[in-house]
C-alpha cells in the first residue's frame, strides 16, 4: 500500500477511535449516520460513493475527498469514471478546487500503485 494511503488511513483509524471513545452521544450517532447514509438504498454504493467525492470536492475537505476516494477504488469504480466526477465538482465548484483535483489525482495515483 503506498505510503500515503498507509498514512491516512493509520491517521483517520487513530483519531476516529479516540473521538468515539470520548463517548459523545451525538458524535457517535454524526459517525453512524454517515456510515448509514452510504450504505445501498434507492442508489448504489458506487453513485453514492461518486456523490459523496463531488460534494467533498466541492467543499474542499481533502480527509473527506481521500475517504471516498479509497471507498470508490474499492467498490470498482474506474479512473473514468472518478475523473468524470471530479470533472463536474470542478465546474460546480470553480477553478478553487482544482488543487484538491490535483491531490485527489495524486492519491488516486497511490491507490492504483498498491496493486
Amino acid at each position: 500500500m503506498s505510503n500515503s494511503v498507509q498514512e491516512f488511513n493509520a491517521y483517520r483509524s487513530k483519531m476516529n477511535e479516540k473521538l468515539l471513545a470520548d463517548n459523545n452521544l451525538l458524535i457517535k450517532r454524526i459517525f453512524n449516520l454517515d456510515t448509514n447514509a452510504y450504505t445501498e438504498g434507492a442508489l448504489d454504493v458506487k453513485t453514492k460513493e461518486l456523490l459523496g467525492l463531488v460534494a467533498s470536492a466541492v467543499l474542499r475537505c481533502d480527509d473527506c475527498v481521500k475517504y471516498h476516494l479509497e471507498t470508490s477504488y474499492k467498490n470498482g469504480i474506474t479512473r473514468e469514471e472518478m475523473m468524470e466526477a471530479m470533472g463536474i465538482a470542478t465546474l460546480v465548484g470553480g477553478t478553487i478546487v482544482i488543487p484538491h483535483l490535483r491531490r485527489a489525482y495524486e492519491f488516486w495515483e497511490d491507490l492504483e500503485a498498491q496493486q
